[in-house]
């Protein structure tokens, strides 16, 4: 499998940049994986959830496309299908998320990772969210539960026209959900400026590199079920996976 630097060489490649000591930025790799940071941060977002976009941001419609094609007992089978996906290495490098990042995202980015911020991030020296080892969960036509989907799915269109048209056509499908293995906290600030950091500990070890009052490096490693941070959203009228 391709180690970091074979993958930020590719990247770079791709894209048309020099990468030099440092690791690919956020809206890089975004960019050349066509996927989209997620609204919120849920362990129970799942594959096939129906978003809108409103041409700035992602929300969800808080429905689920295999809620329209199917009831009753089928219904709880794909659901712990599609809840039990696995999850493959998404052979993207490592990458962070900057300071700036965190501002141009209105500092709704950290709580995908169930980070907290406590103050003005802008007043700080240095901030950034370091993802490693991203995996990542697709629905596919060749494995359960994608070809059960999939099948309904052209039934439910010619079927249920009418609820196709309003619920799924123009709307978007998460067709790809990435979670990180571990995200590193730094902050750097100056002495006496009011902003910590806090994070969830359920599902989560705490590596604590430095914590002084100017310095703070976290490494957070998450286990059980994880929360998707991001996902490659595919249009209603477009979800043909062949």
């Amino acid at each position: 499998m391709e180690n970091n630097q074979q993958l930020t060489d590719l990247l770079a490649l791709d894209l048309g940049l020099n990468i030099i000591n440092r690791r690919p930025y956020a809206k890089e790799v975004f960019k050349w994986q066509d996927m989209d940071l997620l609204p919120h941060s849920s362990a129970d977002t799942l594959l096939c959830e129906i978003f809108e976009w409103n041409g700035r941001n992602w929300r969800t419609t808080g429905n689920n496309l295999i809620g329209f094609l199917f009831s009753g007992d089928q219904l709880g089978t794909i659901k712990d299908q599609v809840m039990n996906v696995k999850k493959f290495p998404a052979l993207i490098p490592d990458f962070e998320f900057t300071k700036d990042n965190m501002i141009e995202y209105g500092l709704s980015l950290p709580s995908l990772f169930n980070i907290g911020i406590n103050g003005n991030i802008k007043s700080v020296r240095d901030f950034s969210v370091r993802v490693n080892g991203v995996t990542k969960s697709r629905i596919t036509n060749i494995d359960s539960p994608g070809i059960e989907i999939l099948r309904s799915y052209s039934a439910f269109t010619q079927a249920k026209s009418k609820t196709y048209r309003k619920n799924v056509k123009f709307n978007f499908l998460s067709t790809s959900l990435f979670y990180a293995e571990s995200v590193e906290i730094y902050l750097e600030k100056e002495s006496g400026i009011g902003v910590e950091v806090s994070f969830q500990t359920q599902d989560v070890e705490v590596e604590t590199k430095i914590n002084t009052d100017t310095k703070k490096h976290f490494v957070l490693k998450y286990y059980g079920n994880q929360a998707p941070f991001a996902a490659k959203f595919t249009k209603g009228k477009d979800f043909d996976i062949s």
